[in-house]
């Protein structure tokens, strides 16, 4: 009954088209021949000819800037009524009313399409008065074809189990940033909906600090990056972690390319490798003391000199790729050297001052020839 009905109405909408046509053809026709026939009664012998040649251009013009309409100009409404719409396709239409009791939807088809409240979303706090508005663009799965005044019954939940988890693998492979609501809490972490799909934060990827209680995580808003999809298991796991890892990673390397080489920098040793000792220098920012680099005298572990906790002055070698390269050797040949100066400017003056003296002394003395 439903085809039947669907071919009836495409045919009835064919005759409406092809008789609109018809009209429209037949007024540009007479448009064109009145302008004719009325120079004709009322101009002189003489100049019938140019009046209707002057008739004649300006119907061209018209007809020019004007195009008479045509089946071509229907065709694509036609072609979109004339689709075969069945129980289980998914379409997609404009939300052209919101209510209480739920949306309309221009399918730009014979028929509207309707989704009722019920069958918007299964996420908490969901409203439709809300959360839609006229002018969205909202996808829908067709479960009765006429629901009893003619419109198209669709279901935007049971699209979403269909399209959202195509959706939430194209976030995963691309690592997007995405904000959801926290809405309900668990004993291992969060929960928070996702393209209608319900998704869980683990306690330890909320933070980049350790989280034991959860509650207060309520009713906030993450920024959260997708990290597992599994959709045969109905899984989704999220995490704010990874994107706070990031923003931390790029701050830190702000503050590091703020950061001059040459400048001299105080921080506590904070631990003690092998290879070298790392420095805490405060802000977040730590940088690393290359054995080679730690004395003028040579050592073998960083240990003979340095403890943890010891305070501690080091010169910025560099901060190539993101990392603060110290060196407390440099430090402390620049500070022997800046000590040798200040020794050999002293000499330099007395030197100066003895001559000065010793050339006063001689002026002054009469030597017996």
């Amino acid at each position: 009954m439903e085809e039947m009905k669907q071919e009836t109405v495409q045919t009835a909408a064919v005759a409406v088209v092809a008789e609109a046509t018809s009209e429209v053809k037949t007024e540009d026709a007479a448009a064109t021949e009145a302008p004719v026939a009325e120079a004709k009664a009322e101009t002189p012998v003489e100049a019938k000819q140019d009046v209707q040649a002057e008739a004649a251009a300006e119907a061209k013009t018209e007809a020019a800037e004007t195009p008479s309409e045509s089946m071509a100009d229907y065709a694509a409404e036609l072609e979109a009524s004339f689709r075969k719409i069945s129980e289980g396709d998914i379409l997609t239409g404009t939300v052209i009313g919101v209510s209480e009791d739920g949306v309309v939807l221009d399918l730009r088809y014979y028929a509207q399409g309707v989704i009722k409240a019920e069958d918007m979303s299964d996420a908490p706090g969901f409203s439709v008065l809300r959360d839609v508005k006229e002018g969205d663009v909202i996808q829908g799965t067709v479960l009765r074809l006429d629901d009893g005044q003619g419109n198209i019954q669709l279901s935007r939940k049971a699209a979403s189990d269909v399209l959202a988890w195509d959706k939430l693998k194209v976030y995963l492979e691309e690592k997007t940033d995405l904000t959801v609501k926290v809405s309900g809490t668990t004993n291992g972490g969060v929960i928070a909906y996702l393209e209608d799909v319900r998704g869980f934060i683990p306690a330890s990827q909320l933070s980049l600090d350790y989280v034991e209680d959860t509650n207060p995580w309520l009713g906030k808003e993450l920024k959260v990056r997708v990290i597992t999809v599994d959709k045969g298991k109905k899984k989704l796991v999220m995490s704010a972690k990874a994107v706070l890892r990031e923003e931390a990673a790029r701050e830190k390397e702000r503050r590091i390319a703020m950061v001059v080489p040459g400048s001299v920098l105080e921080g506590t040793v904070e631990s003690l490798m092998p290879y070298g000792a790392f420095i805490n220098l405060g802000d977040g920012l730590s940088g690393l003391v290359h054995i080679s680099q730690i004395s003028q005298k040579r050592i073998k572990k960083p240990s003979e000199v340095l403890n943890v906790g010891d305070k501690v002055k080091a010169k910025v070698l560099n901060t190539n790729n993101g990392k603060i390269s110290l060196s407390m050797k440099a430090l402390q040949e620049a500070e022997e050297k800046a000590e040798a100066d200040k020794i050999e400017d002293f000499h330099y003056k007395s030197e100066g001052n003895v001559t000065t003296s010793l050339g006063s002394i001689f002026a002054k003395m009469k030597l017996d020839l």
